[in-house]
């Protein structure tokens, strides 16, 4: 044999335990009529990943609050978790909204003119720049408590969806639904009134990592298609 080195990886094994995988390589290589074996061992730790609850929410939270949480989890498990422990009507409500083809939106697409009642000079706007406005509006930031009791929300308005649906309230006029719209967006938290416009396009996903497959391992009991309301 001429003075090449050859290796040669075998004994390629692993063993599986509920904390720990390793992994272990021999190989032998050759030089001239010598052989020496190396062995490595390298030993990697999986650890299951926590649910981030570092900031608990308050009791009965908004709907932008309970999907922004479930953003924050790296793991699938973990979103469901989190969709399974805030589970609420509401949530239900625009989730099957958004994902269920059968749940035809009787809405016009796109950006909906939106004004407070009580900020009519702050948020006559669209719904998009309200929001951006109530970000950087120190008195918003300073007043989600005062919101909290005031404002209304999706977790009282979704029993009202049924008027924007192809099979809910045919006596409405198309005028008469978009207004009723704009009056139910006016007096939820901007946030909340963003999901409903991110809802109504089916497009809820596009600001929230949230998937079909994840809400109907958390919620099993949805049953997509024939929807009627």
């Amino acid at each position: 044999m001429d003075h090449k080195t050859t290796f040669l990886w075998i004994n390629c094994n692993s063993i599986y335990t509920s904390r720990n995988v390793w992994w272990k390589w021999e190989y032998y290589s050759w030089w001239n009529t010598s052989c020496t074996i190396w062995k490595h061992k390298w030993t990697f730790t999986k650890t299951k990943t926590k649910i981030d609850l570092s900031i608990e929410l308050e009791p009965n939270p908004f709907q932008f609050e309970i999907l922004q949480l479930v953003c924050k989890q790296r793991s699938n498990a973990n979103k469901v978790e989190v969709l399974q422990k805030y589970r609420n009507e509401g949530l239900t409500a625009i989730l099957i909204w958004n994902f269920d083809d059968t749940a035809i939106s009787l809405l016009p697409e796109g950006e909906v003119p939106y004004s407070r009642v009580e900020e009519q000079s702050a948020f006559n706007d669209t719904l998009s720049a309200s929001v951006d406005k109530s970000n950087k509006s120190q008195a918003l930031s300073n007043s989600d408590e005062f919101i909290r009791k005031r404002a209304t929300s999706i977790r009282k308005e979704w029993v009202n969806f049924y008027n924007y649906l192809l099979g809910g309230n045919s006596s409405l006029t198309g005028l008469r639904r978009e207004t009723m719209f704009i009056q139910m967006l006016e007096g939820l938290h901007p946030k909340e009134a963003e999901i409903m416009v991110l809802v109504k396009d089916k497009n809820l996903q596009e600001k929230y990592k949230i998937t079909k497959d994840i809400i109907s391992t958390a919620y099993p009991d949805i049953q997509w298609g024939g929807r009627s309301w």
